[in-house]
């Protein structure tokens, strides 16, 4: 089993000729409602990649709670783990410009009011957790998860400092550049080398890290091996969600008792394919699709 406990919300994407200056209206003809949150994405993720989920999570109780696990339903996600919380459902509010820029706003509402006591995980079991609700309670949770005799896997996104005495309780970290770089400043190291931090962070706290690079692919290093593989041939049309469709692949591959190199081809080719549809949820790929072109994922040795 997978437990993934994290965030959950809707994002209101608008498509802007230009972003508004302060105190400016700009008028726009439509808007999308697209369900959202990392922890949302990676559950969804891991499901339709295979792996038997159950995700934990808090939403209000109103219609964007409503919107936001009807992907996650629809995937045989189990929910008995989202509790109602007084506050109102999160919601990111996007614009996006015509040259790609945007701007987000984030009301974290009800993900304020997750905690630690939602996760119940047994022997064997996954947790995976991102860090978008309180941070006492992700620390609380690896400590909940890892005492229950679950393996930990944390995607550090968005980052922010993480306590040394919860890196040791991990036994997976995923990081992308920018935040294996403010993971090394963090500890001490050197953040213009995060390839060597990476190795330094696994050989200190005995974990495996993954390093994901977009286009480039992604770098597994683990126990007494460093390997890189190589990114779907793909002709991106939305990078929206391809992390979060890695992580979740990933993991559920890891589930699935394969080894690292497999783990690397399934998380590598799920956040190929979500680049072919826009939005976070709705263009990440189920099993078959990702076994149909896992052949094209190029495993090496880093020396």
């Amino acid at each position: 089993m997978i437990i993934v406990f994290g965030s959950i919300g809707l994002d209101i994407v608008q498509s802007v000729r230009r972003l508004p200056r302060p105190g400016e209206t700009v008028l726009t003809a439509d808007y999308a409602m697209l369900p959202g949150g990392k922890g949302a994405n990676q559950a969804l993720a891991a499901a339709r990649a295979g792996a038997d989920v159950r995700f934990a999570a808090s939403i209000g109780d109103d219609d964007f709670g409503r919107r936001a696990i009807i992907n996650l339903e629809t995937t045989g996600v189990n929910l008995d783990g989202i509790v109602h919380a007084a506050r109102p459902t999160a919601c990111a509010t996007i614009s996006v410009d015509s040259a790609g820029e945007n701007q987000i706003v984030v009301s974290s509402g009800a993900n304020l009011d997750t905690t630690a006591a939602q996760l119940n995980a047994g022997m064997g079991d996954l947790v995976l957790q991102q860090l978008e609700i309180p941070p006492t309670e992700i620390w609380a949770g690896i400590d909940r998860a890892a005492s229950q005799g679950a393996r930990t896997i944390l995607n550090a996104a968005p980052f922010q400092s993480i306590p040394p005495a919860s890196l040791a309780k991990l036994d997976v970290l995923i990081v992308n550049e920018v935040e294996a770089a403010m993971l090394a400043e963090d500890l001490g190291l050197d953040p213009a080398h995060p390839h060597q931090a990476c190795i330094q962070v696994r050989d200190r706290f005995a974990m495996t890290v993954v390093l994901t690079l977009g286009g480039q692919g992604a770098v597994a290093f683990a126990p007494n091996v460093v390997l890189q593989a190589s990114a779907l041939p793909i002709q991106p049309m939305d990078t929206v969600g391809a992390g979060d469709a890695f992580v979740g692949a990933f993991v559920a591959a890891m589930g699935a008792d394969r080894g690292i190199e497999d783990c690397l081809r399934w998380g590598s080719v799920a956040g190929g394919l979500t680049c072919l549809q826009p939005g976070a949820q709705d263009g990440v790929p189920d099993a078959a699709a990702i076994k149909e072109r896992q052949g094209e994922i190029v495993i090496a040795p880093v020396s």
